[in-house]
This record gives C-alpha cells, sequence and structure tokens, in this order.
C-alpha cells in the first residue's frame, strides 16, 4: 500500500505597494537585476548585498554593499528578495522567517530568470484553453489516484489533441508576418547616446533580449517589453547563441516585436552577423540599426582620437580576448603604422604587448586603457607599452 505524499502548501498570489519601503535584495546578478529594476519601478528603497554586483545591478539600487550576506542585514526590511546562489537563498529564506519578514526567494537565479522572462514573453495567446484542459483533466486523476509522474504526458496527449480536433488554433491569433526583430546597437553605455532609432524600437518592443553591460536606464525606454539579460560574460554561465537565435526566431513567429540589443554596434566582434544570419535562414523579417560602436566612442570620450593627421591616417579593431584573434592582425600590421583598438583585452594585455614588441613596436608606444566608458566612474589609463603588461587599473 503507498501513501500518497501530502500535497504542497496552497500559495497566495500578493499585489502590494512598496513606494517607500525599505527591500533587500540578496545577489548581484542577471536575476538580481530584474527584480531591482521592477522594485525601483515601484518606488522601493533598495538595498542590495553580494560580493559581486553587476553595473545594471547597482544603478537601481539605493544602497549597495558588495560582501556576503549577514542576517543583520534584514534589520529593518519590509521585503527581502533572495536572487543568489541556492545555499545563500536558503539562509536568507531562513533568517528572514525568523524575522517574520516576507521573502522572495529564487532557487536558481540564472536559470529561472530565463526562463520566466521566455515564459512571459513567448507563451502563446491561446494558453487559457491550456489551462482549462488541465483543470479538468487534474480533476479526473485526483479521482483515480492517478501518480504525478504519469500525469505529464497524458495531458500532452489532451493539449494536442486540442488543436487536432480545431479546438484551439495552431498559429498565434497574430499573423506570424506581423513579427519582427530589430537587432539595435546600444553605443557605449550611456541612454543619450543612443541613436532615434533605437529608441523608437525599444519603445515598441514586446520583447528585448539585452547584453551584459546595457545600462538599465537604457532598458526604461522599453516600458511594454519582457526585459532579459543574455549576455555573456568571461567564464560565467550564459545563454548559449543558440539559443538567442531560437528566441528570436519564435518571437517572430509568435507575431512579436523583439529587440536584439547589443552594446556599441551589433556588427563590430558582437555577433551580430550570426544572428542575421539565422533569422535570413528561418524566414524571419528583421533589421540591423546601427550603433556607436565603443571601438570609436570609448577613445573619444577619452580625449584620444583614433586618427589624427601626422600620427595616424587610419585605425584596426581587434578582438584581443586570445592570441588566435589578435595574432594574425597584428602580424600583418607595419609596426606604428595605425591606431591599434583593442576591445575585450584586458587580461590579455600582457601577451598583447609582448606579441607587439616582437614585431616590431617601440616599447615607447603611447598606449590607452580606457574602463566605463561614457558611465559614471569612467577611468583612464596611460602609459607605454612597456609599462601596459604591469597597468594598474581597477576592473
Amino acid at each position: 500500500m503507498s501513501i500518497p505524499a501530502a500535497p504542497p502548501a496552497p500559495l497566495l498570489p500578493l499585489f502590494v505597494k512598496l513606494a517607500g519601503r525599505d527591500v533587500l535584495v540578496v545577489g548581484g546578478g542577471a536575476m538580481a537585476a530584474l527584480r531591482v529594476r521592477q522594485l525601483a519601478e515601484a518606488g522601493a528603497r533598495v538595498t542590495v548585498v553580494a560580493p559581486e554586483v553587476r553595473e545594471d545591478v547597482a544603478a537601481g539600487a539605493a544602497v549597495v554593499l558588495r560582501r556576503p550576506f549577514r542576517p543583520d542585514d534584514l534589520d529593518g526590511s519590509w521585503l527581502a528578495v533572495a536572487a543568489a546562489t541556492p545555499p545563500v537563498n536558503r539562509e536568507v529564506a531562513a533568517a528572514a522567517e525568523a524575522r517574520r519578514i516576507l521573502v522572495n526567494a529564487v532557487d536558481d537565479p540564472a536559470l529561472a530568470g530565463l526562463l520566466r522572462e521566455a515564459l512571459d514573453a513567448l507563451l502563446p495567446d491561446d494558453l487559457s484553453g491550456w489551462v482549462d484542459a488541465a483543470a479538468r483533466e487534474r480533476a479526473g486523476w485526483k479521482r483515480g489516484r492517478v501518480p504525478l509522474a504519469t500525469r505529464r504526458p497524458l495531458l500532452l496527449e489532451k493539449l494536442n489533441a486540442l488543436y487536432d480536433a480545431g479546438a484551439a488554433p495552431r498559429t498565434p491569433t497574430r499573423s506570424p508576418a506581423s513579427g519582427f526583430v530589430s537587432i539595435v546597437g546600444a553605443g557605449p553605455g550611456d541612454p543619450g547616446l543612443l541613436t532615434r532609432r533605437a529608441a523608437d524600437r525599444l519603445a515598441q518592443a514586446d520583447l528585448v533580449l539585452y547584453d551584459a553591460l546595457v545600462d538599465a536606464e537604457v532598458l526604461r525606454l522599453a516600458p511594454r517589453a519582457h526585459c532579459f539579460h543574455v549576455g555573456k560574460r568571461a567564464g560565467r554561465p550564459s545563454v548559449s547563441q543558440r539559443a538567442i537565435e531560437r528566441l528570436l526566431v519564435r518571437a517572430a513567429r509568435a507575431g512579436k516585436r523583439a529587440v536584439r540589443l547589443k552594446c556599441g554596434d551589433p556588427f563590430v566582434l558582437g555577433r551580430g552577423g550570426e544572428e542575421a544570419l539565422a533569422l535570413e535562414a528561418a524566414g524571419v523579417a528583421y533589421e540591423v540599426v546601427p550603433g556607436l560602436s565603443s571601438a570609436i566612442a570609448a577613445p573619444a570620450l577619452a580625449g584620444i582620437p583614433v586618427t589624427h593627421r601626422g600620427l595616424a591616417a587610419g585605425f584596426a579593431v581587434l578582438s584581443g580576448h586570445a592570441a588566435s584573434a589578435y595574432a594574425p592582425a597584428i602580424d600583418s600590421i607595419a609596426p606604428g603604422s595605425l591606431t591599434l583598438v583593442v576591445l575585450m583585452g584586458l587580461r590579455t594585455r600582457a601577451e598583447l604587448a609582448d606579441r607587439l614588441v616582437q614585431r616590431g613596436w617601440a616599447t615607447e608606444t603611447l598606449v590607452a586603457i580606457v574602463l566605463g566608458a561614457s558611465h559614471d566612474g569612467s577611468t583612464r589609463w596611460l602609459g607605454t607599452l612597456a609599462t601596459l603588461a604591469t597597468a594598474d587599473v581597477d576592473t
């Protein structure tokens, strides 16, 4: 004889006013970015605590504590949001329970955030029919004590039968032809440097897939869109390029206006070309909205022209993330003949300097490192090729 497991405790959906209330967000990643933006829009006073905090998370918070969570961080809070790793989330939930503070906990910030936003953006218009069908079947399953493990394939059969019987449309209520994708360059970061067309596309968007360094203020220009982070950062888990392309195709086929928001210009070391090819192959209507490339904007904002009469008649833009990317270009350029702009090269600057010297570049060649171009707190380091490897820069 088997004893059925106790059903999970029922949940009560709440809509609460947070204006002027203190809310603690534990975590500094993608899920925290989404929650902080929502809380800030609701008028909450947000405090974020995490060892590492993304720029868009910090931008939306009133207080940022870059350290691990402590239970006394909850003191004075009206609501807690646990958007860190599962062990930290459990610690936050336990501490909040002890203080009788409401807590919104997320089991897996990266995956849960992606799935939640993707589902919100891409679920079919006939979802209510699915819910009604599931409710009807659930009552029979309970009476018949059908094991939970066998219910999913049974439900799938019923949902397929809805389509086969014509009770639910096989295509979205909006014509797939109305769907459209804009591959948009966000520029170096400052929302004031967006093009007018980029701002227009964001205002019209139903879905925005944005990169890691996109400023939170830029996302505010898409007030009715589902926005979620698909950016890639070195050494961190991220959404695959193929998954991003599939999301764009599915959104367009569902009749939605989607924006793929990319830092700088989408066709300058941004994989925008790959996304355009995927949309072309899928027969999806799309456009490319150029952005102000960081390769030119960052030096200009730091007071450094990439060309100057009598000094440099041209410039080359290189990817610095690996020798396989920059070595062929460096080896083909005559020493001192062009200005070299290296993107994503901070971690490989020692190898880059060594390669340039080996190829005949003078050790006295002037070098600059620009961090956070167009953002508050932007910094600039000036030196020479000889001192590049040991440059003291705060990353």
